[in-house]
């Protein structure tokens, strides 16, 4: 028992001296439990096929698809095309850019399920277009960034089949649908927020799109969503698995940038296939060895004491669930979305089963705090890239994207408290 004792405290601080002294976080995880599984005698193999066995599923087939169809949407400029149609929809409202920038950040999330592809690609149109129309820099980043965070929400999210793995695998089509509802929730929260600022400073309406232009824009954007609705459409009819869905998606995208429109030349699909390669081999690392460190963790039954710890503390769900979410919040600053979502799980999800709450509740509960962790200093990609992009000051920004962090929150403690938000369409379509 000491020695258990003993191993879990060498496990937690080496893990944090590693974090400290700048170490890439699947290196982190990896060489805080091989120093654990040396000390309690443990073979060394033992970590390198809990490594492999953690990348050793079908369903991770899919996230390579998925990442390869939103950097294909990206470079072959369908980000364009889908602020043209959110343009559409609500421009004409009090500071419409606003809005504008807050639908189409949901519309190509929807693709790209990726908060970071989000912001750069949308942010790449609108916070210059938003600038040029009169709208503040500080404005622009902050409305921008913040609707980025849709994408990890919104399906097809490769983040919920990240998180699908970590949970022991849960249904993709489950999380999927349980996204559908809590992203429009957050999207009305956004743009709420958008108009209240836009008023108050004064902002005024998009010109009106001429009645000529608008078949070719509905058109074009809806050839733009078509990926979303493949990858969608054929998990919840059950035609396709998640992987056909992506590959199916993944080849139109490609059809439909590179030999419809033809923007960009195909040669460009080259750097599209290096950039995604690299990220699937960042994503997969980091996935073998957050496997073997949860192994680790359930070896020496450290979520069981945890479990234990959060029930000394109350054993009113309310509060419990409070704490969650406050320690997310906290671990979302400092560590990035698919690392939190790896360790996070395998410790946080047995509290929650606890208390009787669904894995695919928790699973949005826990994807949309590490989403908000995405805007928060010091690690904040979303905050960086689009401060970046705006010209302005992480200060400023993170000033500007204050009052929709707090609209998240808001959003964040509905989806906590009220499951039929997110439970609601896995349900009906069970």
């Amino acid at each position: 028992m000491e020695d258990q004792a003993i191993a879990s405290i060498l496990l937690g601080v080496s893990f944090l001296v590693l974090i400290l002294l700048r170490f890439p976080i699947a290196l982190t995880l990896v060489g805080s439990t091989m120093l654990t599984v040396m000390y309690m005698d443990i073979p060394l193999p033992v970590v390198g096929q809990q490594m492999i066995q953690g990348i050793s599923s079908y369903s991770l087939l899919a996230i390579p698809f998925f990442i390869l169809t939103g950097q294909i949407m990206g470079e072959g400029g369908l980000a364009l095309r889908l602020v043209n149609m959110a343009n559409l929809l609500v421009g004409r409202v009090r500071g419409g850019l606003a809005l504008v920038n807050s639908v189409a950040c949901m519309f190509f999330g929807n693709i790209s399920g990726s908060a970071v592809a989000d912001a750069s690609s949308v942010g790449s149109v609108m916070i210059p277009m938003m600038q040029k129309k009169g709208y503040d820099a500080d404005y622009s980043v902050g409305v921008t960034i913040s609707s980025a965070i849709q994408g990890v929400v919104v399906p097809p999210s490769h983040n919920l089949v990240l998180y699908s793995i970590a949970a022991g695998g849960i249904s993709i089509k489950a999380l999927f649908l349980a996204g559908i509802v809590p992203g429009f929730v957050l999207l009305t929260s956004l743009m709420v927020t958008g108009y209240v600022i836009a008023v108050k400073r004064g902002y005024q309406k998009s010109d009106p799109v001429p009645r000529s232009e608008i078949p070719g824009i509905l058109t074009h954007g809806i050839l733009s969503m078509t990926p979303a609705v493949i990858i969608l459409g054929g998990i919840i009819t059950g035609w396709f698995t998640a992987t056909e869905s992506g590959a199916m998606a993944a080849t139109y995208a490609f059809v439909l940038a590179f030999l419809g429109y033809r923007e960009v030349p195909i040669t460009r699909m080259w750097t599209v296939l290096k950039r995604t390669f690299r990220i699937v081999l960042m994503v997969f690392f980091l996935i073998a060895a957050s496997n073997a460190f949860g192994w680790m963790l359930a070896y020496l039954k450290i979520p069981d004491l945890i479990t234990q710890l959060f029930l000394e503390v109350s054993n009113n769900p309310f509060v419990i669930l409070l704490l969650i979410n406050i320690l997310l919040l906290i671990l979302g600053g400092p560590m990035d979305m698919a690392p939190m979502i790896l360790i996070m799980t395998p410790i946080l999800l047995p509290v929650a089963v606890k208390l009787g709450m669904d894995p695919v509740h928790f699973g949005i509960l826990l994807i949309l705090n590490s989403g908000m962790g995405l805007l928060t200093p010091p690690v904040g990609t979303v905050l960086f890239v689009g401060c970046a992009i705006g010209k302005i000051s992480v200060h400023a920004g993170t000033k500007a994207m204050l009052p929709f962090f707090y609209a998240m929150i808001v959003v964040l403690m509905l989806i906590t408290y009220i499951p039929q938000i997110s439970m609601w369409l896995p349900t009906m379509f069970k």
